[in-house]
């Protein structure tokens, strides 16, 4: 191992947090809600809890070798009230396969790129932020969220994902204006196409 990997952040520790967060939202949801719109214009909220269990299983494939493409977007056929366990099982796996220190700086093949597993792990970080707000925000629950993982996603999604880079076709839509005012999670959700 180079003094540069020796030296580089370790994701894992900010991740958990986001983890953490997204935990506590797919708890939270009620069967009753699992119908209602999200941000995500593709998802209600029974598919996007699917889609981040989906995210978890993806990860933890590519951690293990194989290719996250072959894991579908959205995992289905989960009771109403199974989400959280559903959710708890797949972070569980996804943590022992990423425990090993060397998984870091293998590179590893997603859904959108193949590249070092620190920086895949940084990545998915983001995204959790993200679909947290987009449960939260479906649910009326946006009063637990950590601002700092949204600062964190903020910055990492405009390095990735430049407004000139995005259109209305592919993963990231185009940017929303928002005030500069506006909260963090806001200004997240609007940098990612999100109307807030």
């Amino acid at each position: 191992m180079t003094t540069e990997q020796n030296t580089a952040e370790d994701p894992r520790p900010t991740f958990a947090r986001a983890l953490d967060q997204a935990e506590r939202q797919v708890a939270a949801v009620r069967p009753e809600e699992l119908a209602d719109r999200t941000p995500c214009a593709d998802y209600d909220v029974r598919a996007l809890l699917g889609h981040v269990v989906a995210v978890l299983h993806k990860l933890a494939r590519a951690g293990r070798g194989g290719d996250a493409r072959d894991v579908p977007d959205v995992i289905d056929g989960v009771a109403d009230d199974g989400w959280a366990d559903a959710f708890a099982h797949g972070r569980s796996e996804l943590e022992r396969v990423w425990a090993d220190d060397e998984k870091l700086d293998r590179t590893v093949t997603v859904p959108w790129a193949t590249l070092p597993g620190r920086t895949a792990v940084e990545a998915y970080t983001h995204e959790f932020t993200v679909h947290s707000w987009d449960i939260a925000q479906a649910t009326g629950r946006l009063a637990d969220l950590d601002p700092e993982l949204a600062e964190r996603a903020l910055a990492g999604f405009s390095a990735f994902a430049p407004p000139e880079a995005r259109g209305e076709e592919g993963p990231f839509k185009p940017a929303v204006p928002v005030s500069d005012e506006a909260d963090i999670y806001t200004r997240l959700a609007a940098y990612m196409g999100r109307r807030p």
